[in-house]
């Protein structure tokens, strides 16, 4: 492992590698297929970057969070690493530079999504690259029984006929013990090996409390937890309205969801980071490829569909190691919303059927055709035109997606990319030309390395600021440019995009499994009950979680709300006890003893505590309460 540290002290800064990490490098290095399960922020991307580094070739690593590849590449080319990520945010001309540079330069990691691997083109390029390591990220995604099953997955597979001697590693953070079988099944490991490191976050607390008034609950414990931390909310709705409610008692929060351009959330993210903002309340949208190790609390105002959600949002919290919480915030309405969620996510099949039909319709697509391709959509729009409800559409999209007609991708954190295509000599004739573009070129070389080589990130606005001149007049000379093959510019979209993974068929040839609709139905609503259980569990909360992934005999916690409980109730039948006995020897029937004597000699336990019990032994006719409660009477 000598050479594997240097290379993670040289690139990551550490000099030694995290629990079970070492193992799992090991086993990838000793060309076993290996199932890694850490849990989140136990950090996973490190158990095949290593490795990668270490073998000659490319590693190609198989991802979902498209709105996340970029994230990894920068980060990675932070460190001085060739890496590139193949997405339809590129055009056809980058796309196709960017897989010769796996092919012929010194690209080290390639990120595709698994939609990526149905398209010929790709996989003939594929098979000319040196592919040393096959990565699958939130690999929970290849089994149906997973909760966030996605058919694509399923070709992953298939790279085993082209890459025999390539060992796979598989990683996720939210695997039960069905889903991990699946995941080696599904993926054909042979020999392979699991490891995996104790769900259990001995420094992380988790508390659930049912309550009356959240907002209300809210305030009490931000008035103590006053640290950087996350809020999380269902809805886009219930976010701006905690927000705005939260900003007029004057804490420093602010709001994040889906729904916010591209700018706006990298400012919001940035503010939160760098600690200009302590708290962040969100949807799920936030948190995802997010490292900020001293968060110290997660807090749920909603209750997530799933145990595996819960889990993911709640392990942001306390990855620097020191003590944490993950608390959750729930009342009886919460539970009904629930379950109405969960049955709005299966519409009836026929309606699944007229959605897609017009979504054709929409983009103008001819039946046996449009597969592959990749069409913007504005789903509010989409509805209003064909009069769907949004809600059932959204859903309908994502069932279409489980049975792999198509994929949603949702709004891409991506910013715009260009490169110069043409030669210094072809760039000069139009500069001498134009002088804003001689301006603009000018500044773009200065300022952007190696724009020449690979598509570079632009930010339209700062140069636009940096070079006085609008924003919009920016973008149409770049596309002037582009339009005259001089660069190759893929303009910023974060708009959601449908893409068809099969031609479009007509709505009579669309077919469905009654048994496969019923079966992610039950599975679903066993999912949420899981989750419904979690809250109001006789058992300790980290207990209940960790068992749920397959983890047994575990001790409880003695931190979470269950455990703090159950110790309150022990110590309450003692006071009692002490107390009952206590007054027997202060003297007969009808003798008084001033209350205030009993909390003093009981110091160690608190006033509402002592009054509870004196309450419970007047209800049982043993005393009386005299003079407004100041004193007692025996009986």
């Amino acid at each position: 492992m000598t050479k594997s540290t240097e290379i993670l002290t040289k690139y990551w800064g550490f000099s030694r590698f995290r629990p079970q990490q070492d193992a799992i490098v090991l086993s990838v290095l000793n060309g076993i297929d290996t199932l890694a399960l850490l849990p989140t922020g136990g950090g996973k991307s490190i158990c095949y970057q290593v490795p990668g580094m270490q073998m000659d070739g490319v590693c190609l690593v198989i991802t979902p969070l498209i709105a996340l590849m970029q994230d990894q590449v920068d980060n990675l080319k932070k460190k001085g690493i060739k890496a590139v990520a193949i997405n339809s945010g590129l055009s056809k001309k980058q796309i196709d530079i960017q897989l010769d540079n796996a092919i012929y330069g010194e690209t080290k990691f390639l990120y595709v999504s698994p939609e990526r691997l149905s398209n010929h083109l790709f996989l003939t390029r594929l098979k000319k690259m040196k592919i040393n390591l096959v990565a699958v990220d939130e690999a929970h995604c290849i089994s149906q029984w997973g909760y966030d099953f996605r058919p694509a997955y399923l070709q992953i597979a298939k790279l085993r006929e082209v890459m025999l001697n390539v060992p796979f590693i598989a990683l996720t953070a939210t695997a039960t013990e069905k889903v991990v079988d699946d995941i080696v099944a599904q993926l054909q490991f042979k020999n392979g090996a699991v490891i995996r490191k104790s769900f259990v976050r001995d420094n992380l607390v988790y508390n659930t409390y049912k309550v009356d008034n959240k907002l209300n609950r809210i305030e009490e414990f931000l008035k103590t937890n006053s640290d950087t931390g996350i809020i999380y909310c269902g809805t886009r709705k219930a976010v701006k309205l905690l927000s705005t409610q939260l900003l007029s008692k004057k804490y420093s929060v602010d709001f994040y969801h889906a729904g916010l351009d591209f700018e706006t959330r990298k400012q919001k993210q940035e503010n939160w980071i760098n600690e200009k903002t302590k708290i962040i309340i969100s949807t799920n949208a936030f948190g995802m490829g997010i490292d900020k190790s001293n968060v110290r609390f997660v807090l749920h105002a909603d209750i997530p569909e799933t145990i595996e959600a819960y889990f993911q949002e709640a392990g942001r919290a306390g990855r620097d190691g020191n003590l944490a919480k993950a608390v959750l915030f729930y009342n009886d309405t919460d539970v009904t919303n629930l379950i109405e969620k969960i049955s709005h996510k299966f519409p009836p099949l026929e309606l699944i059927k007229q959605i897609y039909n017009a979504l054709g319709n929409h983009f103008q697509i001819a039946f046996g055709s449009g597969k592959g391709e990749r069409y913007p959509i504005d789903i509010t729009e989409f509805c209003e035109k064909y009069r769907f409800d949004l809600i059932q559409t959204y859903n309908a999209f994502k069932f279409l997606e489980t049975t792999g007609y198509l994929s949603l991708s949702e709004g891409m954190n991506q910013p715009s990319k260009l490169m110069i295509i043409a030669s210094q000599m072809q760039l000069y004739q139009e500069q001498v030309k134009d002088e804003r573009i001689n301006t603009i070129i000018q500044f773009i070389l200065r300022s952007h390395m190696g724009i020449f080589d690979e598509p570079v990130n632009i930010n339209e606005f700062i140069i636009a600021q940096k070079i006085k001149i609008s924003k919009q007049e920016l973008i149409e000379k770049l596309i002037y440019l582009h339009q005259l093959e001089l660069v190759d510019y893929a303009q910023q979209n974060n708009q959601p995009s449908i893409q068809y993974l099969t031609e479009r068929l007509p709505e009579n040839n669309l077919i469905f499994s009654p048994q496969f609709y019923k079966e992610r139905k039950d599975l679903a609503f066993d999912k949420m009950k899981a989750m419904i259980n979690f809250l109001d569990g006789k058992a300790c909360r980290s207990v209940v979680l960790v068992g749920y992934f397959g983890e047994k005999n575990t001790s409880n916690c003695g931190q979470c709300s269950y455990c703090i409980a159950q110790h309150s109730a022990e110590r309450d039948k003692t006071l009692f006890k002490e107390l009952e006995l206590y007054l027997k020897t202060l003297g007969d029937k009808d003798s008084f003893i001033s209350t205030e004597d009993i909390v003093l000699h009981f110091a160690n336990y608190s006033r509402e505590t002592i009054f509870n019990i004196l309450r419970e032994l007047a209800d049982q006719k043993k005393i009386e309460f005299e003079d407004s409660s100041k004193r007692i009477k025996l009986i």
